[in-house]
């Protein structure tokens, strides 16, 4: 067995475990404990508590000693040293231009290391002015770059509720906060009413959030038809706290009831179901269809409409007079030429004789046309006609 002692640096800071050993601790008691940082000053949360080994963090380390006097004292001083240290670099960073914003300095208890907190939109180099500290305060120096919500953590101050913030008073951790909170509790989602000090979403949106949904599951969603005293209404308002609703009659007339004045059964869903979609046509999850626009009504005296005729089997619709038919279709195969058969060679003949008058006698390809070259003539300049 061990016992645990929980201890946190900070008034809101984290809590951490450490082994009390055989040391008599209390809620509020000074401590000089061993950090990965080097030795600290914590402040006790919770008495000692026996815990197995088994569950006992695997780095834990030890509580060293108690403080005493001379560890507050010194610890004071420290405090006192970190408002010189953070004016001095602020005047380091307005003298460099640097585009960042000093947000705290620390000491750590024994003054081996300054830790320097800013934030920035981005990366910044700051080894000039690392440089710089150094050479000022003889120590080791630590630049760490934090958030938004850590910076109003740090600095402290007041938020809209007239309070002190609750990330400098009381909240260890930082939990996540959506818009949904503020929709679930009928909160205005304006920017100004739901924003902390820090820009972000308030974290007392969250507090409250699991209440608010498990009592709304209690009442009629808005925009359900129900019934009471056998009148018809409508659910227009939820008061969660109240565990009420308000109805809306069909004579306009509104009232509040409770759940369970209305009649067992007589939910339903708001309006009629929407027109099923046309057939082969798809429609998306969640989208209600178009409606049909109506075909327009004949003007009087308008003849009817001729039906056009059926276009040739070989012709397909779009195509243009005497052109290739528009649009994408089936390309028309070409027939192959047919072939012919081999044509057996003619023995070869006589020498043609002349006859006694000097003509030559008729050949044997006489029959077959020769191809002649088709003389072109020019057009003569001027727009004449050729001769």
């Amino acid at each position: 067995m061990i016992r645990l002692v929980k201890i946190k640096f900070r008034p809101a800071g984290r809590h951490y475990d450490f082994n009390a050993l055989n040391f008599e601790l209390k809620a509020e008691d000074r401590v000089i404990v061993e950090t990965d940082r080097g030795r600290a000053l914590g402040i006790v949360v919770h008495p000692p508590v026996e815990t197995p080994r088994s569950k006992a963090p695997e780095d834990l380390k030890s509580v060293m000693r108690p403080a005493t006097e001379e560890d507050v004292v010194l610890a004071n001083a420290n405090a006192a040293r970190e408002g010189e240290a953070a004016r001095y670099c602020r005047q380091r960073i307005a003298e460099r231009k640097m585009d960042m914003k000093l947000v705290r300095a620390e000491y750590l208890f024994d003054g081996s290391k300054i830790i320097f907190f800013f934030t920035a939109d981005g990366r910044i180099d700051f080894r000039e002015l690392v440089k710089d500290l150094a050479h000022n305060f003889h120590t080791r120096i630590e630049m760490r770059q934090i958030g938004v919500r850590d910076e109003a953590k740090l600095c402290g101050g007041l938020g809209i509720c007239g309070r002190e913030l609750c990330c400098s008073t009381f909240l260890t951790e930082f939990a996540p906060v959506s818009v949904k909170m503020a929709k679930e509790q009928g909160l205005a989602l304006n920017p100004t009413k739901i924003s902390g000090q820090c820009g972000r979403l308030l974290c007392c949106l969250a507090y409250e959030y699991d209440t608010y949904t498990a009592m709304r599951k209690c009442l009629p969603k808005c925009g359900r038809k129900v019934q009471i005293d056998g009148r018809d209404g409508e659910v227009l308002e939820q008061h969660v706290l109240k565990q009420t609703v308000t109805l809306r009659f069909e004579d306009g007339t509104r009232v509040r009831v409770n759940p369970e004045q209305i009649e067992k059964g007589a939910m339903g869903d708001l309006g009629t179901a929407p027109p099923a979609p046309a057939p082969g046509r798809r429609q998306s999850p969640g989208r209600t269809p178009r409606p049909e626009r109506p075909a327009p009504a004949p003007s009087p005296g308008a003849t009817p409409a001729q039906t056009p005729a059926p276009a040739p089997p070989g012709r397909r619709e779009g195509a243009k007079e005497g052109g290739r038919p528009a649009g994408p279709g089936p390309r028309r195969e070409r027939e192959g030429r047919p072939q012919s058969a081999p044509v057996a060679k003619a023995p070869p003949t006589a020498a043609p004789v002349a006859s006694a008058d000097g003509a030559q006698p008729p050949a044997a390809d006489a029959g077959k046309r020769r191809r002649r070259n088709r003389r072109r003539h020019k057009r003569p300049q001027g727009g004449g006609e050729s001769p």
